[in-house]
């Protein structure tokens, strides 16, 4: 029985992996059950042994997700001198651009999010509100002014990125980036 549980477990697992990828991917609505049990190579039927709905795995998703992206920005953060700049210059790369199933949340999902059932925006909210903690810590400071200024900064670093990504014009979209990046590292 003990592994029948942590094969559960461990599909559970998968499911969410695979439902955050396509999430960050195609949006909420843009990806069904079904793909997201064939990305995780189990069968559609098993879905609601492991959630309850469609919104309670978006939630799930989100969460875990933004918690796996706070905990690598403090990461940064801890090795690097100057732990602002490396958080802005990981974030602010084109291969972040380029495959946003594997990028931020924040970017990937803010809009859809905006149109989900409050659960969703709450676990939303409480990782945007980590990510801030996160972000202030490593600006350092005064705790209102480096608050203050991670608000600012994560609204430039999601921003440039949502608008890297909508244009078609390459060197747009990378002076975009860049224009940021140099904004935010020479305050």
């Amino acid at each position: 029985m003990k592994s029948s549980r942590e094969q559960a477990a461990r599909n559970r697992e998968l499911v969410v992996n695979a439902a955050g990828q396509l999430f960050r991917e195609r949006g909420f609505e843009g990806t069904s059950v079904a793909e997201i049990m064939k990305a995780a190579d189990l069968t559609h039927g098993g879905f609601y042994c492991h959630f309850k709905s469609k919104t309670e795995l978006a939630a799930l998703s989100c969460e875990q997700g933004i918690a796996r992206g706070t905990a690598f920005w403090q990461r940064l953060a801890a090795e690097r001198k100057s732990p602002l700049r490396a958080i802005v210059d990981h974030y602010l790369r084109e291969s972040h651009r380029d495959a946003p199933e594997n990028g931020c949340f924040f970017a990937a999902l803010a809009s859809d999010v905006a149109r989900q059932e409050p659960y969703v925006k709450r676990v939303f909210t409480a990782g945007l509100r980590a990510s801030f903690d996160v972000l202030a810590g490593a600006i350092g400071g005064g705790k209102k002014a480096a608050r203050r200024r991670a608000l600012s900064t994560v609204s430039e670093l999601v921003g440039a990125m949502v608008l890297a990504r909508a244009v078609d014009d390459d060197d747009l979209s990378k002076e975009i980036l860049e224009a940021v990046r140099s904004d935010l590292i020479n305050q």
